[in-house]
C-alpha cells in the first residue's frame, strides 16, 4: 500500500546536515511515510551517510547533477503517495510536522498547497520567528487571506521545507521551473497561489537553517530577473492575475526585483542594478528603491565602505 506522504528530499553536498534532517523525519508522529532522497551529484559524503540509514521507507536515487528543481521534480515522479512533502537537507522538522499537514488535507480538501509556520535559525545560531504580514495571530489554521500580500510585506509564507501539495496538482502547474539557479521555488508557489487557495497552520512545522554550509542563496548570481518577476510580468501582461491580487502581486515582483538589483550591487555589477532599480514600480517599497539608488551615486569607495559594514553587521547577528 502507498504511504500517506512522500517526502522528498533533494541532495547535493549536505554531509553536515543531512542526518539531522532524516532524523527530523523519522521523529515525526505521523510514521506512514517514505523519505525519497534524490542525491544530485554530490561530492562528498551525503550519499554514504543517507546509505547508513538501516530504515527500508528510505529509498536513494543517484542522478548526475541537474540543479535542484529537475532534482525536487524527479523525486516528485518516483513518490508513491498523492501527496508531497519537502524538506531540504539541511532543514529540519519539528514532530509534529506531517500531522499537522495531513490534518490540513482533510480540513481544506480543495487546497493547492498546505504550509506550516517556520523558524528561521541566523548565522549566529539564535532562532527567531518568521515576520509573517497579513496573516491572523496564532492559532490560526485556515485560508490565507491573501497569499501575495503575505509574499510582499513579510517573509514568505510558503517556504520549501515546510510545503505539501497534491501530486495532481504539482503536475497541473508543471512543476519546477529547470535551468534557473534561484527564485524557482517562489515562482511554483506564486503559480499555484494564482489557481488554489493556499491552506496555512500557525503550528511551528519546520527550522529553517541559515546557518548551513553550501547554500545556494549565498553565491551572488548576476541576473536580471528571478523566474517570479520574469513569469510574474508575462502573466500580469496576458491578464491572467486576477484583479483582486494584482496590486500585491505587483508589490511581491517589486520586491524581489530590489532584492535582485541588492545582489548585484554586491556582486559589483552597479550598472545592471541601477538599470533593474530604475525600472522598478512600486508604492510600498519606494524607501528602499530610493535608499539604493542614492548609494549607486555614492563614490565607489564609499559605497564599499558602506557594504562591508553592513556585511559585518549580517555577520555578527
Amino acid at each position: 500500500m502507498a504511504p500517506k506522504i512522500s517526502v522528498v528530499i533533494p541532495l547535493y553536498n549536505k554531509e553536515l546536515h543531512i542526518t539531522r534532517a532524516i532524523n527530523s523525519v523519522l521523529c515525526q508522529t505521523c510514521q506512514d511515510f517514505e523519505i525519497i532522497v534524490i542525491n544530485d551529484g554530490s561530492t562528498d559524503k551525503s550519499a554514504d551517510i543517507v546509505r547508513s540509514f538501516e530504515d527500508s521507507r528510505i529509498r536513494l536515487i543517484n542522478q548526475k547533477n541537474r540543479g535542484v528543481s529537475f532534482t525536487r521534480n524527479q523525486g516528485v515522479k518516483c513518490a508513491q503517495s498523492n501527496f508531497i512533502a519537502f524538506l531540504d537537507a539541511d532543514d529540519e522538522w519539528m514532530p509534529r510536522h506531517l500531522e499537522t499537514l495531513l490534518r490540513l488535507n482533510k480540513r481544506f480538501p480543495n487546497a493547492g498547497i498546505y504550509v506550516t509556520t517556520y523558524k528561521i535559525c541566523l548565522k549566529s545560531g539564535r532562532i527567531i520567528n518568521a515576520n509573517y504580514r497579513a496573516i491572523p495571530k496564532p492559532p490560526f489554521e485556515g485560508l490565507l487571506p491573501n497569499y501575495f500580500k503575505s509574499a510582499a510585506l513579510g517573509d514568505p509564507p510558503v517556504c520549501s521545507s515546510v510545503v505539501e501539495i497534491p501530486k495532481e496538482v504539482f503536475f497541473e502547474i508543471g512543476g519546477f521551473q529547470v535551468g534557473e539557479g534561484m527564485g524557482e521555488d517562489l515562482d511554483f508557489w506564486a503559480k499555484i497561489a494564482l489557481n488554489f487557495p493556499v491552506a496555512f497552520s500557525s503550528e511551528i512545522g519546520a527550522i529553517y537553517h541559515t546557518d548551513a554550509s553550501n547554500r545556494a542563496c549565498e553565491f551572488y548570481q548576476l541576473i536580471s530577473e528571478e523566474p517570479l518577476v520574469k513569469n510574474g510580468k508575462k502573466m500580469i501582461a496576458d491578464g491572467i492575475v486576477p484583479k483582486n491580487v494584482l496590486p500585491f502581486f505587483k508589490e511581491y515582483i517589486a520586491r524581489k526585483e530590489i532584492e535582485i538589483a541588492n545582489r548585484n550591487i554586491y556582486g559589483d555589477n552597479r550598472l545592471l542594478a541601477q538599470k533593474i532599480l530604475t525600472k522598478i514600480d512600486t508604492k510600498y517599497f519606494w524607501k528602499e528603491k530610493l535608499f539604493w539608488m542614492i548609494m549607486l551615486k555614492l563614490p565607489k569607495r564609499i559605497f564599499e565602505f558602506i557594504i562591508r559594514i553592513k556585511r559585518l553587521l549580517v555577520k555578527c547577528e
